[in-house]
């Protein structure tokens, strides 16, 4: 999906000043309100804003006063890693 914007130019300038890439803060802001809003998890965030871990995404919507929650399934897959971690220390 594209999503064009349409700024006046009348406050691009100011908004350009506050945010250097106007359409990156906007998908961003569209990520924290689709995480809140619960259309989408941390791996959403992460794909919509090919942020390359969950850390990346969660450092995102904490920006925007977003705090996620754990859910059961990132419990487990995390200890999933960390096993496969600990396996290849071993070894």
């Amino acid at each position: 999906m594209t999503v064009t914007l349409t700024i006046p130019d009348s406050i691009s300038a100011a908004l350009i000043e506050k945010f250097p890439d106007p359409g990156r803060a906007a998908l961003e802001a569209l990520a924290a309100k689709a995480y809140a809003a619960g259309a989408v998890g941390t791996a959403g965030v992460r794909k919509l804003l090919g942020l390359e871990t969950k850390w990346d995404a969660i450092e995102v919507l904490s920006r925007h006063d977003v705090w996620p929650g754990v859910t059961a399934e990132e419990v487990v897959q995390d200890a999933e890693r960390i096993r496969e971690f600990l396996s290849h220390q071993a070894a």
